[in-house]
């Protein structure tokens, strides 16, 4: 029996529910792992091996390595524990979240601190006008 999940029409938003978290337990875990300096290192030193440590799915794996971030949310990921590849990189969370809306940084910066995004067309699909 699966939940009824309202939630799942909201254009442009994944939410992690239990689901979401099932499917990226261990993509999330490859991501907690980084914050030891030591997997850092190992990480940045070969990214595809050190990824092949973890029993991620190639999908997952690939995401990582193009750090297509979107893709990373759409497999499990949670935009909290993926914050640890952008700090490997040595980028900021606005960096990583300008880059997920095809902004640049400074855009993305302005666009928030005018209040973000505007709500039209990013409410439920089926919502009649």
């Amino acid at each position: 029996m699966s939940l009824d999940k309202p939630y799942t029409d909201v254009p442009g938003t994944t939410i992690f529910d239990a689901d979401m978290s099932r499917m990226g337990y261990h993509l999330n875990q490859f991501c907690m792992s980084l914050m030891k300096a030591e997997n850092r290192a190992r990480f940045k030193a070969n990214e595809r091996a050190y990824l092949d440590e973890w029993p991620m799915s190639e999908e997952q794996k690939q995401a990582v390595l193009d750090r297509d971030l979107n893709r990373c949310i759409s497999l499990g990921g949670n935009i909290y524990f993926l914050a640890k590849i952008g700090a490997t990189d040595g980028k900021s969370f606005q960096q990583m979240a300008g880059s997920m809306t095809g902004m640049t940084e400074d855009q993305y910066r302005e666009m928030m601190i005018k209040g973000g995004r505007s709500v039209e067309g990013n409410r439920y699909t089926g919502e009649k006008k």
